[in-house]
């Protein structure tokens, strides 16, 4: 089977897609053709897959990345077998080709609460521009297939959509946590707590706590990181592949989860919770319903309230003060994380849901 995957959005060396669907499709066999932003991101494809350059859709310029991938999906769509996309704004890009092979969406996010958080886009437009992307997601119902990344998701839509959720990589074993380092690994702005991370490090500073921030920063957010950093409040390691960040959360004291309580995240599990269990590591968060849920069913971390620096270093320091809790939660995390977390239980549902749909047997 060739599958051709696109987006425009995301980084292409996004978890979800390279490091865990593609990878999946091309350990059972399968061709990728992989378009995304390589130029426009600073990095190169992977050895293993086929990769095109698209240009980046960001903030209010995005029309012309839409052209792009439309233009190279019409001059593919003879080619493969099926077209995996991952950004709304993709589904412009395959309306109304004819002839085209089976196509999926990969639902990522709620995408009308995400507006909200948009800075670019004016306070008077996301209204009509929540109604509009309601309206595209019927479209997509109706014309394409869908996975969806979380259950919660479900209720937006009329039909039933395998769910493939937002799982890592657990490795064989781990490290146990250590006592002078505290891990951010994901997307960083205000809304996903950057404030309150510089605020932590501040404050764990007398007591040689180090704050390690890991993964791209939006415009906004980027000139406050690099004052903190200057001043060497914190460190930020900037965009990292996934698997080799993945490697900075081995033997950390614990991970933070600081999401404000927004309605793109009240219903979403933060993958990064998942993945600091997966790494044998106590997890620090605000109190999401989905991060409430998976801390307190494994008793693998510490909930903190919103907005509330204080609140989290006191937790870091009492993780640190209290060695055998502190490996204690870092292994319940760990064995959860290995018995329900696991990607590879997950791959091959996706990657045989991708085969039907593409009628073609493994």
């Amino acid at each position: 089977m060739h599958v051709l995957v696109m987006t425009v959005v995301h980084h292409p060396e996004d978890a979800r897609i390279l490091h865990r669907q593609i990878r999946a499709l091309v350990d059972a066999g399968h061709e990728v053709t992989y378009a995304a932003p390589y130029t426009a991101r600073g990095v190169v494809p992977r050895s293993w897959v086929t990769g095109v350059d698209l240009p980046r859709a960001a903030e209010r310029r995005r029309f012309a990345a839409v052209r792009a991938a439309r233009r190279l999906f019409k001059s593919m769509r003879g080619k493969v077998d099926l077209a995996l996309i991952h950004d709304p704004e993709l589904l412009l890009a395959v309306a109304g080709v004819r002839k085209r092979p089976p196509v999926v969406w990969d639902v990522h996010e709620d995408t009308p609460a995400t507006l909200s958080l948009k800075p670019w886009l004016p306070s008077f437009l996301r209204p009509p521009m929540r109604f509009l992307a309601r309206l595209l997601e019927g479209t997509a119902e109706r014309h394409l297939h869908l996975l969806l990344a979380e259950t919660a998701y479900a209720g937006r839509f009329k039909q039933a959509h395998l769910v493939v959720p937002n799982e890592t990589w657990v490795p064989d074993s781990v490290s146990p946590p250590g006592d002078d380092r505290v891990v951010y690994l994901g997307w960083l702005s205000e809304a996903r707590g950057v404030q309150e991370a510089i605020e932590v490090a501040r404050l764990l500073q007398p007591h040689r706590v180090a704050v390690e921030l890991i993964g791209y920063a939006d415009p906004q957010t980027r000139p406050i990181l690099n004052d903190a950093v200057e001043q060497g409040v914190l460190e930020w390691r900037d965009f990292m592949p996934n698997d080799e960040a993945l490697k900075r959360l081995d033997g950390a004291l614990a991970g933070l989860s600081l999401l404000h309580d927004e309605p793109n995240y009240r219903h979403s599990m933060p993958t990064k919770i998942v993945e600091y269990m997966a790494h044998g590591i106590p997890v620090i968060t605000t109190p999401s319903p989905r991060a409430v849920e998976l801390v307190e069913r494994y008793q693998c971390g510490v909930v903190v309230p919103w907005q509330d620096a204080e609140a989290v270093a006191r937790a870091v320091l009492d993780l640190r003060d209290n060695s055998a809790e502190r490996r204690a939660t870092g292994a319940r995390g760990y064995a959860a994380a290995r018995a329900n977390h696991h990607w590879p239980n997950s791959a091959r549902r996706f990657v045989t849901q991708l085969e039907a749909w593409a009628g073609v047997k493994h």
